[in-house]
């Protein structure tokens, strides 16, 4: 019913700049949070960033200052702006959104996971 579709991963070099975009669709009747986590090989998945739908934030702290999260409401979308990458950026991340589906209770949906791997 609800689909989240990834984009925006790949390779850059430290320092260098990403976005990642995620889009949720389907038969949505809200979309509440949305944000990302990542998994670096070997490690657990951890958290981050998050966004509400009304646009307060909140990151982890190795992100702070270097990622910026924000959304488009009317486009069921979010995006992760990445800057002054690290070698320890580099994992697969995952979106995700709590929505509130039009015929189902609210849940956590997932999106595909797209890689991001910075070199140095």
């Amino acid at each position: 019913q609800v689909q989240l579709v990834e984009s925006g991963g790949g390779l850059v070099q430290v320092g260098g700049s990403l976005r990642l975009s995620c889009a949720a669709s389907g038969a949505i009747f809200r979309n509440n949070d949305m944000g990302w986590y990542r998994q670096a090989p070997g490690k657990q998945r951890e958290l981050v960033t998050t966004i509400t739908s009304g646009g307060s934030t909140n990151y982890a702290d190795s992100v702070k200052g270097r990622f910026t999260i924000s959304r488009d409401n009317g486009k069921n979308t979010a995006y992760l702006q990445m800057n002054s990458l690290k070698p320890d950026d580099t994992a697969v991340y995952y979106c995700y959104a709590r929505v509130k589906p039009i015929f189902a209770y609210e849940s956590d949906y997932w999106g595909q996971g797209t890689q991001v791997t910075v070199s140095s």
